[in-house]
């Protein structure tokens, strides 16, 4: 006999005895607190009350619950509105979990008002049917914040640099056509010197730098066009947008350095043990930074690095596999795109597409419905129309153009009912 394998409880599936759970809302909430009952094992005492959303309101609220006792508390994730339960609570020394709202599914047959989901909250809680989300620690989220407003900016800032070309295209200037990129060096000089009221397209070719000064001749037709006054004035607008947002990243970036550089699980450690922001940069250095780490592996940049350490954190241990850490970092908005290949026959031949059937007939979809009409005269059959339909069928056969019948169809003679018929 094989002998049983002990297997032990996750820390999340362990029961708790006091626990509170909150159903968040925008402006309010619902609290529930579930602690054993004195004098009876196995009982409970649930208490269900409201509570506003407001900063003083969620401290009273912590300090209760830390007078309780309470063990757990668990948050639905609703919205963004968590965040000040989750902070404040946390501030004050309770542990609170996220849990997926997904996960948290009411009783079949129980009514589902905001009370009895705080309720059932608990209920799940205390059992330890609960899987909490992962939320990363203050210095983490705070880098968050940071790197994901370098992403938006940086998304308003192409946004930008396309109405600027959608602006020159529209003044007839095709320069975009000669060079690769529209932020280039040598496209902004040409753009500022159509704003400064330059228009001979020889003169602005000549400002091309380095392998754009062997396509003068087609810049010199890319930037015939009819810029005016007031495509200047807009393009002047633009400009000054780009350059501000490219200042604000540029800022982002170097806080970005300087908050990554006072996380201590971030930093280097040098040869002697002594760890610290500038450590672990030279040659005998016994453990490099976390960025430098990161840089390491092909195809991550400087860039991607500190994204990466501003989403999944510096603490692997709350990601058990790597499959879990993957499922974590791939954005949902991706969808992943599955391909089949078309299927051959024995000689090569891309077989049509379709799922065969028991006689070699894709299957459909609508056998429910009922069979197509005859097509009328001198109209092709579904089948025969276009390439990969299939060959024509014969004279009879029910799907074949309808013709003129060879010989007259013969009419019924009107007879009239027998006497027993009518009515």
């Amino acid at each position: 006999m094989r002998e049983p394998r002990e297997i032990e409880d996750r820390e999340d599936e362990l029961a708790v005895a006091r626990v509170a759970a909150v159903d968040v809302a925008k402006a309010s909430a619902v609290v529930c607190t579930r602690v054993p009952r004195e004098g009876g094992p196995g009982r409970f005492v649930t208490r269900v009350w409201p509570v506003g959303a407001t900063t003083n309101e969620i401290i009273e609220l912590a300090a209760h619950l830390a007078g309780q006792r309470v063990e757990k508390v668990v948050l639905e994730s609703t919205s963004d509105y968590w965040r000040p339960f989750f902070y404040l609570m946390e501030a004050a020394g309770l542990h609170v979990e996220l849990v997926n709202a997904r996960d948290v599914k009411n009783a079949p047959g129980r009514p589902k008002t905001d009370r009895l989901d705080a309720v059932w909250l608990a209920k799940l809680a205390g059992w330890g049917m609960l899987r909490p989300s992962f939320v990363p620690p203050a210095e983490i989220r705070q880098l968050r914040d940071y790197t994901r407003l370098r992403t938006d900016l940086t998304r308003e800032r192409t946004r930008h640099w396309q109405r600027l070309e959608k602006l020159l295209e529209d003044a007839l200037i095709k320069v975009t056509a000669v060079a690769s990129r529209i932020d280039t060096m040598s496209v902004r000089d040409m753009v500022e010197a159509l704003i400064a009221g330059q228009r001979d397209p020889r003169k602005l070719a000549d400002l091309a730098r380095g392998r754009m000064k062997a396509k003068r001749a087609a810049l010199i037709e890319a930037l015939t066009g009819r810029f005016d006054a007031h495509h200047g004035e807009l393009a002047a607008i633009l400009l000054a947008q780009i350059d501000g947002l490219t200042a604000q990243i540029g800022a982002l970036g170097a806080r970005i350095e300087e908050l990554i550089a006072a996380i201590p699980g971030a930093q280097g450690v040098d040869a002697d043990g002594t760890t610290g922001p500038q450590a672990g940069r030279g040659p005998d250095a016994a453990a490099l930074p976390a960025i430098d780490r990161l840089q390491e592996i092909p195809g991550i940049s400087r860039h991607a690095a500190q994204v990466i350490i501003a989403e999944i954190g510096l603490d692997m241990t709350r990601f058990p596999t790597a499959g879990r850490l993957v499922s974590w970092a791939m954005p949902p908005h991706h969808p992943v795109r599955r391909q089949r290949a078309a299927r051959q026959d024995r000689q090569g031949q891309p077989l049509p597409q379709g799922r065969p059937g028991r006689r070699g007939r894709s299957r459909r979809q609508d056998h429910h419905l009922p069979r197509p009409a005859i097509p009328a005269a001198g109209q092709a059959p579904r089948q025969a129309q276009g390439p990969g339909r299939g060959r024509p069928h014969p004279a009879r056969h029910h799907l074949a153009p309808a013709g003129r019948p060879r010989r007259t169809i013969r009419r019924p003679r009107r007879r009239l009912l027998p006497q027993h018929h009518r009515h």
